[in-house]
């Protein structure tokens, strides 16, 4: 009877291969965080960032994620874009006379299911000043974005509008080609 090392060895080269990120970006954290760079800290990080690993496993992140370079680079500027005039908006609301006047919470159904992307579109709507997801329901796809600063009704919904956008940019920048297709015809118009 003779045993096959190489359906134990896979598994194991898989597991190895998708951790191997994780593994430098832990190493060069701890670099930076000792602040110099050293033999005894690149070791010492390596051996840190492998019983972080080991011990403390992370489920694997599934799905053909992708990176679309051109998509990449319009969500990345639109990014900035949204940065910027958000920045100048609640500095301006801060500083006239009347203020914030009226804030919302509104929940958006998402399209994507892919737990990668909902957290690239909740951080990067996040990030952005004047809106903070306050709730992911993961089953629903939903989220609830605080927002500052709406008119009316007609406003909400272009918040709404604003959230689904930032969705379509992520999905074609990083998802797989089932995920740019299932947000149909939306998904291949220029965001």
């Amino acid at each position: 009877m003779t045993t096959d090392t190489t359906d134990t060895a896979g598994p194991v080269a898989h597991r190895f291969r998708h951790q191997l990120p994780l593994l430098i970006w832990l190493v060069l954290v701890w670099n930076l965080l000792w602040g110099t760079w050293s033999w005894a800290n690149l070791l010492s990080g390596l051996a840190v960032a492998l019983a972080v690993t080991v011990l403390l496993p992370l489920p694997p992140v599934t799905g053909g994620s992708r990176l679309r370079p051109l998509p990449t680079l319009s969500f990345l500027g639109w990014f900035v874009v949204d940065l910027i005039s958000s920045g100048a908006l609640v500095a301006w609301q801060t500083i006239r006379p009347s203020g914030i006047d009226r804030s919302a919470i509104i929940t958006v159904q998402l399209r994507t299911d892919s737990d990668l992307l909902l957290t690239i579109v909740a951080e990067s709507l996040s990030l952005v000043p004047g809106s903070m997801v306050i709730d992911m329901d993961r089953e629903r796809r939903t989220l609830a974005l605080h927002v500052l600063h709406v008119r009316d009704d007609a406003d909400v919904e272009r918040q709404r509008q604003s959230v689904l956008t930032q969705e379509r940019r992520v999905v074609r920048a990083f998802g797989s080609p089932a995920e740019v297709a299932a947000l149909g015809t939306a998904g291949r118009s220029a965001a």
